[in-house]
């Protein structure tokens, strides 16, 4: 049983909203994620999908994606991104991924997920520039609450998996660039978590995966970065 993430599959089966604005990879990309998750992942392994998973407005609008990606192998533990504007209350998707027979998929929420010996921590995170945040946006009240949201993940690790590894998945990159969303990165850094993956970041691919920051190593897992093949998470 392995553990694996993808974040930003940005499907948009009823909207029809292109994404090779990014870049050559993203031509047909439905089928080579298709492809390359089920000749990576198996039935019994996880994939953590870090974020902005369908280009719809409204839940009902986001089923098709949905339901794609529930045909896909494995355990699928969803975060929300920022461009997620379908999700609702857990109660509403819950219900709604139940009527509509979506078994494989789980959210990550002010909570936590055990997969072998590694405990699923994260949330959506918040921009690491200030000034790429949306304009009218409170950067500090907004990183503060992204910051809260994860340590309760983290709380709840340590409580219900106290002998687990945790490892953080976020959507938007505490660190980039030179730049730091600070609330995020501090409680990373005072909980002693070691490993944090994240999306968001397109069309740069000769960048490096990975760097370290004050003991954490950030891990990019954007689709198109790793050419829709997930990515293994030791």
């Amino acid at each position: 049983m392995s553990l694996y993430v993808l974040c930003d599959t940005h499907l948009s089966t009823e909207l029809d909203k292109p994404m090779d604005v990014f870049g050559g990879r993203w031509n047909g990309f439905e089928e080579k994620l298709r492809e390359r998750w089920n000749s990576t992942v198996g039935d019994d392994d996880t994939v953590v999908v870090g974020g902005d998973i369908s280009w719809a407005m409204m839940l009902d609008d986001a089923i098709e994606d949905i339901r794609f990606i529930n045909a896909l192998k494995g355990r699928k533990i969803f975060i929300r991104g920022n461009h997620d504007y379908w999700w609702e209350s857990l109660k509403k998707m819950r219900q709604c991924f139940d009527e509509n027979g979506f078994d494989t998929i789980e959210f990550l929420q002010n909570d936590s997920h055990l997969c072998g010996d590694i405990a699923v921590c994260g949330t959506r995170g918040w921009f690491a520039d200030a000034r790429q945040a949306p304009k009218g946006t409170d950067y500090a009240k907004i990183s503060a609450r992204e910051a809260q949201r994860l340590e309760m993940s983290l709380d709840h690790a340590a409580k219900n998996y106290p002998d687990a590894r945790r490892v953080v998945f976020l959507h938007l990159p505490p660190v980039f660039g030179g730049e730091m969303c600070e609330p995020i990165a501090k409680v990373l850094e005072e909980r002693g978590v070691e490993k944090c993956y994240y999306g968001h970041i397109h069309g740069v691919y000769d960048i490096p995966q990975s760097e370290c920051v004050n003991g954490v190593l950030y891990t990019l897992a954007s689709s198109d970065y790793l050419n829709f093949t997930p990515l293994m998470v030791k």
